[in-house]
């Protein structure tokens, strides 16, 4: 393998590892939480804010083969949803960003796991 594939597939591999551990703190920090929390805790809010943000960061940054790797992810939706927190931070809706905690982490990490326990160690 060339020496920039090496080096491209090992960014992807720890763009996934971002977005995983990114994934897996947003859950932590909404354990035992409720939606109006978003709305009364600004600490919290800001946290799985910032999680979701560097999730959708990792992603648009993660290549075309990177991504082919866990194939079934919304690539585009994940990269949209951190373009929304970062441009539109005045609006965000909480709603969604609930049902985002609720029904699209618990996927997503058990998705990455399985990509990153798939993907294979390169050899310098």
């Amino acid at each position: 393998m060339p020496p920039e594939d090496i080096a491209n597939t090992e960014a992807d591999r720890e763009r996934l590892r971002h977005m995983l551990v990114a994934a897996q703190d947003a859950e932590f920090f909404a354990a035992g939480r409720s939606r109006a929390d978003l709305d009364s805790d600004r600490m919290f809010a800001r946290a799985v804010l910032h999680a979701i943000q560097e999730i959708g960061e990792a992603a648009a940054r993660t290549s075309e083969a990177g991504r082919s790797r866990a194939a079934q992810l919304p690539w585009g939706s994940i990269v949209q949803m951190r373009h929304i927190l970062v441009h539109a931070y005045f609006n965000v809706n909480f709603d969604f960003v609930w049902r985002v905690i609720e029904r699209d982490l618990a996927p997503l990490i058990e998705a990455l796991k399985a990509a990153l326990a798939s993907w294979p160690e390169c050899a310098p």
